[in-house]
């Protein structure tokens, strides 16, 4: 199996980029399952149902969320009809939505995508991710209930990421990460088969503040406080970033990962 995973979409160019692009993406990559982190692609902060459904409208298989879930605050209702959108599985009992989504391939083949959010730096209140994913896993297994598993983790610590890919090591398809926006040039498949990389990076303007146009970030940086408010998506060229994943169809673990660049 062929997973394609995008990097943090931020904003509105970025999204018409991933739009238009998932028709080439597809011929040059021949994936079976295509699914982005969307929790910037609106206006930077979280995502709208209208853009939600314009996504998935598109070709995306399935929608990953983060810590701006729920900045456009239809999606606490929207996450509960729409399925494909996947918020953090360590979300306290009671939140809205979901944090896997399972798809069933033309050919009958299963995949399993989740999102955990972890929780150094994050300040925000969070179930530990290392129990939350060791009990979701009891119930989904490679090569018995699925035929592969990716795990979107969402964080801000290298070294949690690190720790948390090794716990999950030979138990899932694919760690990928997410929310730093910068891709990290450490994508390998660690000693027990799971395709890691600390950040996939994002979609969206690199001539920024991490998608974010630079003149805001740095009065905040310089003088203690934000200028406007809110920052505002950076309006240069679009660069789409992720990775490419190949599970082996018997044991689901991964055989190859492939850090992607398309501008």
């Amino acid at each position: 199996m062929k997973i394609l995973f995008i990097g943090d979409i931020v904003g509105k160019s970025a999204r018409e980029k991933v739009k238009e692009s998932i028709a080439n993406l597809k011929t040059k990559y021949d994936y079976d399952v295509l699914v982005a982190n969307a929790e910037n692609a609106t206006g930077g902060y979280g995502i709208s149902k209208k853009d939600a459904s314009d996504l998935l409208s598109s070709g995306l298989d399935a929608i990953t969320l983060g810590n701006h879930a729920w900045d456009q605050r239809e999606m606490l209702n929207y996450i509960e009809e729409c399925p494909k959108i996947i918020r953090a599985i360590n979300y306290p009992q009671g939140v809205p939505g979901k944090g896997f989504f399972k798809i069933e391939l033309i050919n009958g083949k299963k995949i399993v995508i989740i999102q955990v959010m972890l929780r150094l730096f994050m300040n925000m209140s969070l179930d530990d991710p290392f129990s939350s994913i060791k009990s979701f896993l009891t119930s989904e297994k490679l090569g018995s209930t699925c035929d592969a598993i990716l795990i979107d983790v969402h964080g801000e610590a290298t070294s949690e990421k690190n720790a948390f890919g090794h716990f999950v090591d030979g138990y899932v398809s694919a760690v990928l990460g997410t929310h730093t926006h910068i891709p990290t040039s450490d994508n390998t498949i660690l000693p027990k088969g799971t395709a890691y990389q600390t950040d996939v990076g994002m979609t969206g303007d690199y001539n920024s503040v991490i998608g974010m146009d630079i003149t805001n970030p740095i009065h905040g940086f310089t003088k203690g406080f934000r200028a406007d408010g809110r920052f505002t998506p950076a309006k240069g060229k679009i660069t789409i970033c992720g990775a490419l994943i190949e599970t082996d169809d018997q044991t689901g673990l991964a055989k190859h990962i492939t850090t992607i660049k398309e501008t």
